[in-house]
């Protein structure tokens, strides 16, 4: 996937005061929030960039066009796309397997911009029209029931309008976690009673054994991956397991 880099942003000079470097350097970042950069999303990037931390060949979705629209901005030279991040490539979104769906919610929290909706132990969807292509969803699936295909609209570019509105979702995600993290921390200050259990483990109990229920329907389609032991069972090791 890669950035349209036809959309203004503030240069070196602003009338702006506001307009620092690293605003112009997020405005032109695709938002994508896809961390392949080695940062936690688009504006710390940005930050590390504007500092001289980072250098502007670090963003394969952002691609060649990005990279040039960052090399006008800062006056450094257009570099070849790092390949440690990535290469550069036509737009994907993600897309869930309804049959194998187990509803463990991982996928919903993963997103960095609320594109997928569903509830726990019920089916979970992707709203094609928001997903930035990130795939942060795909490796933490239990069950591997996610994939990054192309849009049904066989857009392949990314526009500055979707850019700047999954810039926004990201901020509005970012701001509720923070406001429900802040009520967590008021209750347990407010002499709340704690979990009696370990954190999390009533949540970790319901996705092993709705793991353990998908491997046991696959193993009932496929004998010979019952005779064997693997049960259909996904590659990638299990996310609950804390001893990974």
């Amino acid at each position: 996937m890669h950035a349209r880099a036809d959309a203004p942003f503030p240069g070196p000079g602003s009338d702006n005061p506001s307009d620092t470097l690293a605003d112009a350097i997020d405005a032109i970042l695709p938002q994508t929030q896809c961390t392949r950069c080695g940062y936690e999303a688009c504006r710390p990037y940005a930050d590390a960039i504007a500092r001289g931390d980072a250098e502007i060949n670090r963003c394969p979705p952002g691609g060649e066009a990005g990279m040039r629209a960052l090399a006008r901005l800062t006056g450094r030279p257009v570099l070849p796309l790092d390949p440690e991040c990535g290469a550069e490539g036509l737009r994907r979104v993600a897309r869930v397997d309804e049959s194998r769906c187990i509803g463990c919610t991982i996928c919903i929290q993963k997103c960095p911009v609320d594109a997928i909706i569903g509830a726990p132990k019920k089916m979970h969807t992707v709203i094609a029209a928001l997903c930035t292509g990130c795939d942060l969803c795909v490796a933490p699936c239990p069950v591997d029931c996610i994939e990054m295909v192309p849009p049904q609209d066989a857009e392949s570019g990314w526009s500055g309008a979707q850019r700047d509105r999954a810039r926004a979702r990201f901020a509005r995600r970012n701001e509720r976690l923070a406001r429900e993290a802040a009520l967590r921390l008021a209750r347990h200050a407010d002499g709340a009673p704690g979990p009696t259990r370990e954190p999390g483990a009533d949540r970790l109990a319901v996705i092993r054994g709705a793991v353990q229920r998908a491997r046991a329907k696959r193993a009932s389609r496929d004998p010979l991956a019952a005779a064997s032991g693997s049960a259909g069972a996904p590659t990638h090791a299990d996310p609950t397991d804390r001893s990974a």
